[in-house]
């Protein structure tokens, strides 16, 4: 699964690597380091603006299906199954016809771990990044829900898999990591769900290469949600 990742990223990095046109929208919040986000707080991402253009927004993690009666749903649906997104009633419309791509600097695991006679210890925190350290995509599903008074709420959630072989020892599954090469397939919707595209999109849910990510022992600052800052990805001891 994926609960927790960071973005430290510039407007500047994030338009170069999406192709995005012009400055960020005045309505978007700010783009500041971000070390530890969490479920429901914002997460930027990028879609189709129906217009042939990317375009970056801010959704709230953890996906609301229309048809839901309230966003409490969304604690339970942070993170989609590529196994079963294109058939769950939460996934499979917004699989069809609303993909996006969440940047990201990288994300933590937590490692479980058992001592010599076999009980559970604390787990261990791993920070995931890119060996180049360059940020990167996550695939995602958006949503839009509408409470009763009318309010629109704009969702999100991210496509998991199972772990690579390296990533495996710190936790068996993963988030889908979308190419840059695959950005346009993920994001390339039609309005009907168009059979090639979902096809096209369903190829890409598959574990990323052996040895493009480093998994790199954290300490447990990450563990709190309210902790923020550098320290938190700084290598530690296992156990520290």
């Amino acid at each position: 699964m994926c609960g927790r990742f960071g973005l430290m990223a510039t407007w500047q990095e994030m338009a170069a690597m999406y192709s995005l046109i012009g400055p960020p929208h005045d309505s978007m919040p700010a783009m500041v380091p971000r070390y530890n986000i969490a479920p429901t707080q914002p997460v930027l991402a990028m879609r189709e603006s129906g217009r042939g253009n990317r375009e970056a927004t801010f959704f709230r993690w953890g996906l609301v299906p229309s048809w839901a009666r309230d966003i409490e749903i969304g604690a339970r649906t942070i993170n989609a199954r590529a196994e079963t997104v294109a058939e769950k009633p939460s996934f499979r419309a917004a699989f069809r016809r609303r993909r996006c791509l969440i940047p990201v600097s990288g994300f933590y695991e937590w490692q479980a771990r058992a001592d010599g006679l076999g009980e559970n210890r604390p787990k261990q925190p791993f920070w995931i990044a890119m060996a180049d350290g360059a940020p990167f995509s996550f695939a995602g599903l958006w949503e839009i829900w509408q409470s009763p008074d009318g309010d629109e709420l704009q969702t999100c959630t991210i496509v998991t898999t199972v772990a690579c072989d390296s990533l495996r020892p710190v936790h068996h599954r993963m988030p889908v990591i979308v190419a840059p090469q695959d950005h346009d397939s993920w994001l390339t919707v039609s309005p009907d769900g168009d059979e090639a595209d979902t096809r096209a999109a369903a190829a890409l849910m598959r574990p990323y290469p052996d040895g493009a990510l480093v998994a790199t022992p954290v300490g447990r600052l990450a563990n709190n949600v309210r902790n923020d800052g550098p320290d938190l990805i700084r290598r530690a001891e296992p156990g520290a």
